[in-house]
């Protein structure tokens, strides 16, 4: 019986010695948050990518409400606006149309448009948007909304701004201008349809 423990002992000692399979198991220690940081900085990338191809998206589509081939191109709807920042949003294209939210709207002064704040993210209504592109020389303020859906665990805590449930983070962009007098009609001021 005596020599039992000591047999143990040797084996506990040669495990303790034995460098094969180190490797493996420091990798597997710190597989998890080396995948989870990499993970991380991918989807982080990719919503700096959404954010900056939403910006883009959005004045390629508001240039042509400013310059009034929109509005006397006969598609002149909500719709058919979404439609055109979808279509500047390439890779983006399949989920694009059901996550994003356009919001046009014409003011009488640059000052009331500075004045008209973007919207809470926790509070978010798609249903409360306007859409109007004015007339020639009216002052419009273009806004687009998308819905990011974020994956990686602990990075959506810190990236998410529409709810703590929701696991999303709302993207804008907004450019406002002065329509250019591409008819003679006189200009209409302030609206929301």
């Amino acid at each position: 019986m005596t020599r039992r423990p000591i047999h143990i002992l040797a084996h506990l000692r040669r495990f303790a010695r034995a460098r094969r399979g180190a490797t493996a198991i420091e990798f597997s220690i710190i597989a998890l948050p080396f995948c989870a940081l990499m993970f991380g900085a991918i989807e982080l990338g990719l919503v700096f990518m959404a954010s900056t191809t939403l910006e883009f998206a959005t004045d390629a589509a508001a240039r042509k409400v400013r310059t009034g081939q929109f509005q006397t191109s006969g598609a002149t709807t909500k719709g058919n606006f979404k439609s055109a920042v979808c279509n500047n949003m390439s890779w983006l294209s399949g989920p694009c149309a059901s996550k994003l939210t356009v919001d046009v709207q014409t003011f009488a002064n640059f000052t009331g448009a500075a004045g008209n704040n973007p919207a809470n993210p926790t509070l978010f209504n798609p249903a409360a948007t306007c859409f109007t592109t004015g007339q020639p020389g009216d002052i419009v303020l273009v806004r687009t909304y998308y819905e990011w859906d974020l994956y990686t665990p602990l990075l959506n805590v810190g990236l998410q701004n529409m709810g703590a449930a929701s696991n999303k983070r709302l993207i804008s962009s907004a450019t406002s201008f002065r329509n250019e007098p591409y008819s003679t009609q006189s200009p209409v001021g302030a609206k929301c349809n």
